[in-house]
């Protein structure tokens, strides 16, 4: 006799309580595996994208803010910083690298970049085809806005004002060309159309261009500027200004020492009209807070795990009673109490076999539509991925509760009285 075979018709055979009892373990298993898929992938990515730099400078404001804008962006700037304030900084001996980041454009909802070279490499993004951006108002192209915008080498676009795609103005007399598409990374550059510095100062500035072409027609009409040896002293005046005026977004910096991390963002935090953030210790932050909230549904979780343990044992302590005579037959066929015990053992254990499968597939549905949205508002994508060594020890764990379960429901099996049990049929 197949006592694989019978357990399954047994546990088939009362189908309320087999749906009451798959449904909590269900969505128990859900839970906790979507949990844990969303917790661990959003923190590997955000570290990953935060690794690069070790501290952000920019306008003052929250600095959870300053990190989620300039690095992940996520978010909208504090506020926007003089170039010259910055140059102290980007000298200072503590300082191995820094870059500064400008943005305030988008094309389709996609963020327009402005910065150094410098910036491709701390991510190590590589041309997958192309060349990298030479002049203003060429773009080098991430990888997941290239695929989504459909943006080929030579396209041009009008960039339109703000960070979120809208109707509002664009800049028509600035049309960017695509010159480079970028190998993807897995980090925010796929996310992101990424020129020079030049291209966002320029794009904001050609309101007053009219303007200050006709004020140098007419003070070079006078001869003022230019002196017996043809130097153009009025030209190296207005570069000066220039810099005097222009601003940045934020500067992302890494460090020579860690000595660096210690004592410069308290000077700047405390003699500047700038504010530094640490990165890591903003992410750490966030991920302490969604954790905190990770914990309260993974304890309701367990909560409903315990309970559908207790739905198994109500179940077959409920079946064993009500099939006292076929047990009794069974043992009259020659089965012992052992294999008896077997047969509700099995019942238990496919019961959660089921159950975990069923979560599991519902927990990485829940984790591609989470993908889906991310990747829509945030840029972010989360991988579906097979089971993980956490999931499988949770899976342990209730296989162990449903063997448990089942033997205290089944301890009545060995008190089984088969001649007493027949003649009361």
């Amino acid at each position: 006799m197949k006592l694989g075979y019978l357990a399954f018709k047994n546990m088939v055979s009362k189908p309320l309580n087999l749906l009451l009892s798959l449904l909590l373990l269900t969505l128990s298993v859900a839970l906790v595996t979507f949990v844990l898929q969303l917790s661990g992938q959003l923190g590997g990515q955000l570290n990953k994208n935060i690794a690069p730099f070790d501290m952000v400078v920019g306008a003052k404001g929250s600095p959870l803010q300053l990190v989620l804008s300039s690095v992940l962006h996520v978010d909208v700037p504090t506020g926007n910083i003089k170039l010259k304030e910055i140059a102290t900084l980007q000298n200072h001996p503590f300082v191995e690298e820094a870059i500064p980041v400008s943005y305030g454009d988008n094309y389709k909802g996609y963020r327009i970049l402005g910065t150094k070279p410098d910036y491709l490499d701390s991510y190590e993004a590589s041309l997958g085809d192309g060349r990298l951006y030479q002049k203003s108002f060429e773009v080098v192209v991430g990888s997941s806005a290239r695929s989504k915008l459909n943006l080929q080498l030579g396209d041009t676009f009008i960039s339109s004002h703000g960070l979120v795609e809208s109707a509002g103005e664009g800049h028509e007399d600035h049309p960017f060309e695509v010159v480079g598409i970028l190998e993807p990374t897995g980090t925010v550059v796929d996310q992101l159309l990424i020129s020079n510095l030049e291209s966002v100062w320029e794009a904001h500035d050609h309101e007053g261009e009219g303007h200050e072409e006709h004020d140098q027609e007419g003070e070079h009409g006078h001869g003022e500027h230019e002196d017996h040896d043809g130097h153009d002293h009025h030209g190296e005046h207005e570069n000066h200004q220039e810099d005097e005026t222009r601003e940045i977004t934020s500067l992302l910096i890494k460090f020579k020492s860690p000595l660096g991390m210690v004592q410069l963002p308290r000077f700047i935090n405390e003699n500047t009209t700038m504010q530094a953030a640490l990165p890591g210790f903003e992410i750490n932050r966030l991920m302490g807070l969604l954790g905190a909230g990770a914990s309260t549904i993974n304890g309701i979780a367990l909560a409903i795990l315990l309970v559908s343990g207790l739905s198994i044992f109500i179940s077959l302590l409920k079946t064993i009673r009500e099939r006292r005579q076929e047990l009794a037959l069974l043992r009259t066929y020659g089965l012992r109490p052992q294999e008896l015990l077997g047969l509700a053992l099995m019942e238990g254990l496919f019961l959660a076999c089921i159950g975990f499968v069923l979560g599991w597939t519902l927990g990485r549905i829940g984790v591609w539509g989470a993908s889906q949205y991310m990747q829509a508002a945030y840029g972010y994508v989360l991988q579906v991925r097979g089971p993980e060594p956490t999931e499988l020890y949770f899976m342990a764990i209730i296989l162990a509760l449903a063997f448990v379960a089942s033997i205290l429901a089944s301890l009545s099996i060995f008190k089984l009285n088969v001649a007493k049990t027949l003649s009361d049929v």
